[in-house]
């Protein structure tokens, strides 16, 4: 996926930056947070764009905490997300919170692999759970008694289903309740894109920002924070061509660890548990097996830096035409396609984890002199210079495959690795313990006895490793002539599958046909409708994120990718897509991408389609599949060989239960739209009162001067939140809102006509962001010999810390312990690495080799003078109509900060580079609490 494509790219390249943490307790409360107030990260954001999807999925089946306990709780705690999510940005413009619609047909093929894969792993792991149950109870074995509770399926997180309707009756309630309430919510405007509207959240997003870039009116310096978890949302970022665009998202934290689901004690997988009984430990031993619950924590990840990146690593000297860095980054974003994308198979000689990327970047640069041009302009590929870059690749493939498999050989030889003597490592009560490590520190019980143990463990590796050529043999005693056989990481004790491909020898094409499509690789006429199907994907693909959906019907109709050897002949292959499709029906869609032991979202005699032996679709529902692994070692990394949905063959069997809808089921499948809110204090809130009063039925612009210039459709709403009017809660727990002030009316994004291209330009009157990494960073030092450190966050003029000789002392041990083998998270080497290299991102392009400066227009929010009001800036026309005296002037505070902000106590203290150190200045993230409505 992008995901791995883009972060493990990005590992090498920090755009990253920590977000300070927001929330504060005072004697275990929670103290309120006025968002009114400017942002503590320094910077201030006009628009915040919540993908939904990945706040949905975190807070109803949390991985790292007890899930909730019934569906209201999954409301709150939903809320409970976006609330942290805008403490952190603190958008002065819009929030726009969209959540996945019916998705194009491409997409749901991928859906219905990963939907299918998630009944069958749930099904299997429950099956596995109660057998070991039973073996552990017959030996006479102690488990705790088995909790009875209904499993949640995650499935029903899918347009059409009953939970899906629910969650969008809830975010409205939630909407008005914070426009009533909280003061940073006060001029905001929010639109929420149900799942009733088709598309995907990411692109709903991204069709909204092409749209409102269209207009006359929009601001081209607008700050732009979307919070997701997808990494696809980097590219779609970049395509927008805008200046200042941030991405917001959880800090990954691999290998959390977690307690046995059967008997609920820690260290130990299922698999492993032995149905022991808990020694107790220690005075206090109810908190032992006790998981640390605590917030998590985000990152923010800055576009303009990356493409800070792009641009030194892209721009190319003495090329034939004009070079334009907003073409190459197109470029980069399309051949990134390549390496893994939602939409298609990745190519089997391109593996992320081999530096694909930098491959194809470096076949780019050399290949692009011979093209005469770019490879995409505004969406569109020109296959022929397509072409060219392909073949490129294919006359290296041979060597790829040989190497790939020359390094698996090495790292197998890593694995047996001799194990030498080594200092003891301090075990038990007195390991070494991680550097911020939020735990208490275990007490020292009975001290002379944990010595003890610690000389015999000391004596023991002195006697077994006395020779670097000694190895120990299965019954523990030492041998000669080997080292100690070492697990390797991700190591698994299941035997590899035979790989019948063998891409490394000779006759590779030949078993990869033969054996993935079940024709010779002689078979031209196949060969050429496979990589026909592959070619038309990616200018699908690349038309999706550039101009939105040219084809709701397309979608790959294979399982497996060509090579690119392949790609002769492709510049006269058509690439043009059908007009006028429509998308799914959600229940339809739940048809299409459920497995049968989901079927209980669905109704009755639709269901029956699924389970009836007689049924005309029967065969789209398999109670089994096989996994083909294709090179991997894992399942999660292999292919599901599920049949492809025949759209003529479905639909001709739900006409004949469409008549046994009920009148619930037909609003539940019927496709909606978006809807717009505001508080009693925007300046739109009347234009939309005297709508609802002139009771007109036909829609009206929006005038752009009371709306920060937003563009778009404005109807009346049916099932509207309007003033004066009770707005009921939903959820049992919370109350009523008695004395609603806010508005909603139903919104549309500005149409155009079917043939309209959006440019992938940057637009005028843009001003290019101050750049963050120096020309310098690519040399090994500047500055007197120094390492040039560029800076932190989103201030310039951040001062670092600095530490005196006495406090390198104190933190010596501490740091020789942090980054390796911290057991507070279990991080990776890299990840905790990588933490503190995100504070230093490397360089820039040469002087002589940037493009010109040619962005001309307004200073960006977050470069304003001090002497601006911390609301949204006022740019354009609208924004001084609506200039009022601002409570959030600088003037107002004492002691200042850097760009005028206020000086809080913590940044008052110099950060340091260590972030998870005794001294961090900012406070802990609090355990996470149930939202408060008071």
């Amino acid at each position: 996926s992008c995901l791995k494509v883009c972060f493990q790219w990005l590992q090498k390249r920090p755009a990253v930056s920590p977000v300070l943490p927001q929330a504060k307790e005072c004697n275990g409360v929670k103290v309120p947070i006025d968002t009114s107030k400017p942002n503590p990260n320094e910077v201030e954001f006009d628009n915040l764009y919540l993908d939904m999807n990945g706040i949905i999925h975190p807070c109803t089946h949390p991985e790292d905490k007890p899930a909730p306990k019934n569906e209201d709780e999954m409301m709150v705690a939903i809320f409970e997300y976006i609330d942290r999510i805008f403490n952190i940005v603190r958008p002065r413009r819009l929030l726009y919170m969209a959540i996945d619609g019916v998705a194009p047909r491409a997409k749901m093929n991928q859906q219905r692999s990963r939907r299918f894969r998630a009944s069958k792993e749930g099904m299997e792991a429950a099956e596995e759970k109660q057998k070991i149950r039973q073996e552990i109870l017959a030996k006479g074995g102690f488990l705790p008694p088995e909790e009875v509770k209904e499993r949640f399926d995650s499935n029903c997180i899918t347009p059409g289903t009953e939970f899906m309707d629910n969650l969008a009756k809830c975010l409205r309630y939630y909407i008005a309740d914070r426009l009533n309430s909280d003061p940073g919510w006060k001029n905001l405007t929010v639109i929420l894109s149900d799942a009733s509207a088709p598309g995907e959240g990411e692109h709903k997003i991204m069709d909204y920002i092409r749209r409102q870039r269209a207009q006359p009116n929009h601001d081209p310096n607008t700050h732009h924070c979307l919070c997701g978890a997808d990494a696809d949302l980097i590219m779609l970022g970049l395509a927008t061509h805008e200046p200042n665009f941030t991405i917001i998202r959880e800090e990954f934290k691999p290998n959390k660890p977690k307690p046995c689901a059967l008997c609920n004690q820690m260290g130990h997988e299922v698999k492993d548990c032995q149905g022991l009984p808990r020694e107790k430990q220690g005075k206090h031993d109810q908190f032992a097996d006790t998981l640390p619950v605590s917030e998590q924590e985000f990152i923010f990840i800055r576009l303009c830096v990356l493409r800070e990146y792009l641009e030194r690593e892209l721009t190319m000297a003495s090329l034939p035409f004009t070079f334009d860095f907003e073409r190459s980054v197109d470029d980069w974003v399309f051949m990134c396609f390549f390496v893994g994308n939602d939409f298609l198979p990745h190519l089997p000689s391109l593996e992320i984890r081999e530096g694909a990327i930098d491959r194809l970047v470096n076949i780019y640069k050399n290949v692009v002199h011979k093209t005469g041009g770019y490879l995409t302009e505004s969406g569109f590929v020109n296959l022929q210079r397509v072409q060219m870059i392909m073949l490129a690749v294919g006359e290296v493939e041979d060597s790829i495959f040989k190497k790939r498999k020359d390094d698996d050989g090495s790292a197998f030889l890593y694995s047996w690795w001799p194990v030498f003597p080594s200092s003891p490592i301090p075990g038990g009560q007195f390991s070494p313990q991680a550097l911020g490590n939020r735990s208490s520190p275990q007490a020292i019980c009975n001290p002379r006895q944990a010595a003890f143990e610690m000389r015999m463990h000391d004596r023991q590796n002195s006697t077994t490793a006395a020779s670097p050529n000694t190895s120990l043999t299965p019954d523990g005693s030492p041998s000669l002539g080997g080292g100690i056989k070492r697990k390797a990481e991700d190591s698994d004790s299941e035997p590899e599958p035979e790989d019948n491909i063998r891409l490394w020898e000779t006759g590779w094409k030949q078993r990869y046909y033969k054996n993935k499509f079940d024709v010779d690789a002689s078979d031209e006429k196949f060969r050429r409708k496979v990589v026909q199907s592959y070619v038309e994907g990616l200018c699908w693909v690349l038309r999706y994120y550039y101009q939105g959906c040219a084809s709701w019907n397309w979608y790959y109709p294979f399982h497996y990718a060509p090579f690119a050897s392949d790609f002769e002949g492709i510049a006269d292959m058509p690439s043009d897509f059908e007009k006028g499709s429509k998308p799914f029906k959600p229940l339809e869609q739940l048809m299409g991408v459920f497995p049968a032991a989901s079927g209980n979202f669905l109704p009755p005699t639709w269901r029956k389609l699924m389970t009836d032996p007689e049924s005309s679709i029967i065969d789209f529902y398999p109670e089994d599949f096989a996994i083909d692994l294709n090179g991997k070692k894992y399942a999660w990394q292999g292919v599901a060989l599920l049949p492809f949905v025949d759209e003529r063959r479905l639909r001709a069997a739900l006409e004949e239960v469409y008549p046994d809808l009920t009148p619930e089921e037909s609003r539940r499948n019927s496709l909606g739209g978006d809807v717009l809110f505001v508080g009693k204090h925007h300046p739109l809130c009347d234009f939309i009162v005297e709508q609802y009063k002139s009771k007109s039925g036909e829609a009206v612009d929006i005038p752009p001067e009371l709306c920060h210039g937003i563009q778009g459709k404005l109807t009346l709403n049916d099932n509207a939140v309007l003033p004066d009017q009770v707005v009921q809660s939903p959820v049992p727990m919370l109350r009523d809102l008695t004395q609603n002030s806010a508005v909603s009316i139903s919104f549309k994004d500005p149409q155009f006509a079917e043939d309209f291209v959006f440019k992938a330009t940057v637009l005028p009157g843009a001003k290019k962001p101050a750049p963050v990494l120096k020309p310098g960073d690519w040399e090994k030092t500047n500055n007197d010999g120094r390492p040039w450190r560029p800076q932190l966050g989103f201030n310039r003029d951040r001062k670092p810390v600095h530490l005196d000789q006495s406090a390198f002392r104190t933190l010596g041990p501490d740091l020789l312990w942090q980054p390796w083998g911290s057991q507070r998270d279990q991080h990776s080497s890299w990840a905790a690495l990588a933490r503190s290299l995100s504070h230093f991102a490397i360089s820039l392009c040469p002087p002589d080799l940037r493009p010109q400066e040619s962005w001309r227009g307004p200073t960006p929010l977050f470069q304003q003078t001090p002497q601006r009001t911390a609301g949204a800036t006022p740019l354009l026309a609208w924004n001084r109509m609506l200039q009022s005296p601002n409570q959030f002037q600088p003037a107002q505070y004492q002691g200042l900060g850097p760009m005028g902000y206020p000086q809080r106590p913590e940044d008052r203290m110099d950060r340091g580079r260590q972030a998870y150190g005794p001294g961090r200045p900012y406070p802990l993230p609090p355990p996470a609490g149930r939202y408060s409505w008071n």
